[in-house]
């Protein structure tokens, strides 16, 4: 057997674990090791095991990982979303489709400071789906935006999404971060552009909301500006070479706690459950990494890596074309998987894929996390949808309606993305 057919079989293998619902860092430690031990022997194995976990997460800047992990724990337990909801609606609600829009944006701002999808969806939805059906909004349409407004919660950095996947190829955080900016504003927009043009054709969807006075718009956004001048720092700061992201996290993470005590939004039990939550999430994602480290070994060993780069060099197919293969499994993976997990599964076999190609690093970053925000919607299997759908307790069947004209701008935006890589890449070029 070639060590190209037992890297092919580790992955086999690998997925079948998976589906028998074997944990994912779990699973990729066992078929690591053993095939690293079936290419390079026993001995050799046992001592990658015992080297790599401390080899992989004993540097300076992984701990990036869980200050901004607190950051976002901090400002839920806060209950700040519920202003930045407000805050957007004042200025917004009063068109037609308004409070559907102003749910959007209010998903991007709590982006900017929590960075996870399934947190922004849920978090947003017990804020927003009570205001719009209170203003008799059609249920797919709220469902929709708030559904699709989630997935904003892993492109605007800070992301989780991007840290690992700098982890993982050793990518600049700061670079991928930046990248994000862009992108992560023009999905707010797409967004809200679609609700405009579905309300616009069924007025009956999205009725206007109460006007408000332009003293109360402002002084509603006056409660906002401790968070959004957080994020000004910390990206401000990455962007003009002041600090690194490590400190950009600290800094992240210690003003969450001044400002929730300086609003007296934060008690002591939001203090132990946010810190509760960022030790249990950076734990899982830190055994993770572990075990896509070790499966990294054994790909290495297998040549697999190489072997599936010069065959899909060979294709006669322009590359772009190949890039619309992977986006389209990409979207078929983040459908039933967290995108975390497909991040961590298929980096290390894709991402050499990439360079190969001649494909910037930066620029496939930004595309591989937005295409499976895209995943994250897209019936049947999409995971913002079951779990929205538990949370407003609306039929999963109104909700995959409802999203639908979100996925269409999806659709359009990651070609704007793929068409023009300058639009990832520009922030990036201009730091300092």
């Amino acid at each position: 057997m070639g060590v190209e057919t037992v890297g092919v079989v580790g992955i086999i293998i690998l997925v079948v674990l998976m589906f028998l619902k074997m944990r994912l860092g779990t699973a990729m430690i066992l078929v690591g090791f053993l095939g690293y031990a079936f290419l390079s022997g026993w001995d050799k194995a046992l001592i990658m095991v015992g080297l790599e976990p401390h080899a992989q997460t004993n540097y300076y800047q992984i701990t990036a990982l869980p200050l901004f992990i607190l950051m976002g724990t901090v400002v839920a337990a806060s209950g700040i979303s519920k202003d930045l909801y407000e805050a957007v609606r004042k200025w917004i609600g009063h068109v037609r489709g308004g409070l559907a829009m102003a749910t959007v944006g209010a998903c991007g701002l709590f982006a900017a400071v929590c960075g996870d999808s399934i947190a922004t969806a849920v978090t947003m939805g017990k804020i927003a789906h009570p205001e719009m059906k209170r203003y008799n909004y059609d249920d797919r349409l709220s469902s929709g935006a708030i559904a699709a407004g989630g997935t904003i919660g892993i492109l605007i950095p800070p992301s989780t999404g991007f840290i690992l996947y700098a982890l993982l190829t050793e990518q600049s955080v700061g670079h991928l971060f930046i990248a994000g900016v862009i992108p992560g504003i023009l999905e707010v927009l797409f967004y809200m552009a679609a609700i405009f043009t579905v309300c616009r054709l069924n007025p009956g969807m999205g009725p206007p909301g109460p006007r408000v006075s332009f003293r109360e718009k402002i002084t509603g956004s006056l409660t906002i500006w401790p968070m959004v001048l957080i994020f000004l720092l910390i990206m401000g700061g990455i962007y003009g070479g002041i600090f690194t992201p490590t400190e950009a996290g600290a800094i992240g993470a210690f003003g969450a706690f001044v400002v929730g005590f300086a609003l007296s939004r934060l008690k002591w039990p939001g203090v132990k459950s946010a810190l509760t939550e960022t030790a249990s999430n950076t734990a899982m994602i830190l055994y993770l990494l572990v075990g896509a480290y070790i499966f990294m070994r054994f790909t290495a060993v297998s040549n697999l890596p190489v072997y599936l780069s010069n065959l899909i060099i060979g294709i006669p197919l322009p590359p772009i074309f190949i890039i619309i293969g992977l986006l389209f499994v990409y979207v078929i993976l983040g459908s039933f998987l967290d995108v975390l997990i497909v991040i961590i599964l298929t980096t290390p076999i894709v991402f050499p894929i990439i360079l190969t190609l001649g494909y910037d690093p930066i620029w496939w970053g930004v595309i591989m996390v937005r295409i499976m925000e895209i995943g994250m919607v897209t019936p049947p299997y999409g995971i913002n949808l079951f779990v929205l759908a538990k949370t407003i307790k609306v039929p999963l069947a109104t909700v995959y309606r409802g999203v639908a004209p979100f996925v269409l701008a999806d659709l359009v935006h990651i070609s704007l993305l793929v068409a023009f890589p300058e639009i990832s890449l520009f922030l990036v070029k201009t730091m300092f």
